[in-house]
């Protein structure tokens, strides 16, 4: 018998270098892991019965020593086999119970010519083979060796055997926990100097430019967005002979308001009211059609609703046609809209109310399809309700935008309880404000925004008094400074 040590860096290496000098008919004593790799001994010319003798003598040894020198195995004894003449290395052997010795020779032996494979000693099996007198050190109990295993002519990788090796070179648990504390250290310390660069620029922009950070200061406080702020403040004069410089912000809102500059942008042509659930489309047609009948008659006016989803959306804009004496058409279809809107020609004014769609709403597509199908001469109106947040409006503007809105409706401004947000979103978007309403009552709740311009500005700066968050340094330094530090 032919016992050999070999080392690699997989399990799969060392078993190449077994069946390389072994053959297919090595028997796997032992295995296990060390700081090289993986270790494993094998055999060759298997024999039971040597085995178990040698055991017999080595449970006797072991009980004699506590600890020994680690020594070569060198040649077995000639009755094992002819080839194991030659020298053997081997490594330490884990030792275990003479019981489990005895059992691990229980099977007899077979023929030579034509015989399975032999039954798969245990580690103490393979510490026999070494000659009495020459006992190895018991090892470790960590390092108790594993079932042998013989090499078959075919081998399959076993995913356990996969996962054992992609263990072994994954980053243990406790390097990657203290990876993910430097990674967190570090981007804590990166916001400390951000949020230090911020506020020492923003000092700085006060120093140099006192005039322009008292603008910003003044958006800001109206809840105008920080990018809005930022371009308008960039348009402040350098210097100035005004006494009091609080209204400059003011000035500079008023001029840049996108407004529809007609005195009555609805004056007549096919118009299409888009927006949100519950953003009042509805009651703004209603205050627009009772608008143009008190000026024009109710004649030339036409309602049309494609809202087929909510209920009641229809009956209530069809007691508004039958109070203002308006006929009312229900297409459900872009190609029934479409057949309206001809057969409507003859019509001064025709609003169409479509259905609420929400901006992540998958139906929403389907009615901008059926809207421009049917109605692509309309102008549309995008209804945005004031009293929404920042990013909601932000959110709405862009789904809607598809439809390509000639201009914007504010609705329910009475309800907001600031109008920076909605004023910073159509600033952002030139986006033209033709109407604003302010109540329910129709039509005197529908403003002209052309006309009541400066009406709009001045309730944006009266609501940031009831502002619930006051601006302080921290949130100019955060929304102003940190541009300028990263410029």
């Amino acid at each position: 018998m032919k016992i050999k040590r070999y080392m690699a860096a997989s399990m799969r290496a060392a078993l190449d270098q077994v069946r390389l000098e072994q053959g297919p008919d090595a028997v796997i004593l032992s295995s296990r892991r060390i700081s090289e790799g993986v270790e494993v001994i094998a055999a060759v010319d298997y024999d039971e019965a040597l085995i178990a003798g040698a055991a017999r003598q080595y449970a006797l040894a072991a009980a004699s020593a506590a600890a020994a020198t680690v020594a070569p195995v060198t040649t077995a004894p000639a009755a094992a086999a002819p080839a194991a003449a030659a020298p053997i290395t081997t490594a330490p052997i884990a030792t275990a119970p003479a019981a489990t010795v005895r059992a691990a020779t229980a099977a007899p032996a077979a023929s030579t010519a034509a015989r399975p494979a032999p039954r798969v000693p245990s580690a103490p099996a393979a510490a026999a083979a070494v000659p009495p007198g020459r006992a190895a050190a018991p090892a470790p109990a960590a390092t108790a060796a594993r079932p042998a295993v013989p090499i078959l002519r075919a081998e399959t990788r076993a995913p356990s055997a996969l996962a054992r090796d992609l263990a072994a070179v994954a980053v243990p648990q406790d390097a990657q926990r203290s990876m993910a504390g430097v990674q967190r250290e570090l981007k804590d310390l990166r916001h400390l100097l951000e949020n230090g660069l911020a506020g020492i620029s923003w000092n700085d922009k006060r120093l140099r430019e006192p005039l322009k950070a008292r603008v910003q200061e003044a958006l800001s406080a109206m809840d105008i967005g920080p990018d809005v702020a930022a371009k308008l403040a960039d348009m402040t004069p350098s210097r100035t002979r005004l006494e009091d410089t609080s209204k400059i912000a003011l000035a500079l809102l008023l001029r840049h308001l996108p407004v529809v500059d007609e005195l009555t942008p609805v004056d007549g042509g096919v118009f299409a009211l888009v927006g949100p659930t519950g953003a009042g489309k509805t009651t703004t047609i209603a205050k627009l059609a009772s608008r143009w009948s008190l000026r024009h008659g109710s004649d030339g006016l036409a309602l049309v609703s494609t809202d087929c989803y909510r209920i009641g959306a229809r009956e209530q804009l069809m007691t508004y046609a039958r109070i203002l004496g308006a006929s009312m058409h229900t297409p459900n279809t872009g190609a029934e809209l479409a057949r309206v809107i001809e057969r409507l020609k003859s019509k001064r004014l025709v609003l169409i109310d479509t259905a609420g769609m929400g901006p992540r709403d998958v139906r929403l597509s389907e009615q901008l399809a059926a809207l421009k199908l049917g109605a692509a001469r309309a102008k549309v109106l995008l209804t945005l309700p004031a009293q929404g947040e920042a990013h909601s409006l932000e959110e709405i503007t862009r789904a809607f935008a598809r439809a390509t809105p000639a201009a914007c409706i504010l609705t329910k401004v009475d309800e907001a309880a600031s109008l920076g947000a909605v004023i910073s979103t159509t600033l952002r978007h030139q986006l033209k404000i033709a109407y604003f309403c302010n109540g329910q009552r129709v039509p005197e709740d529908l403003h002209s925004a052309h006309q009541r311009r400066v009406w709009l500005v001045r309730a944006a700066d009266k609501l940031k008094e009831h502002a619930p968050l006051k601006r302080d340094a921290a949130h100019y330094a955060r929304n102003f400074g940190r541009a300028q530090a990263h410029a």
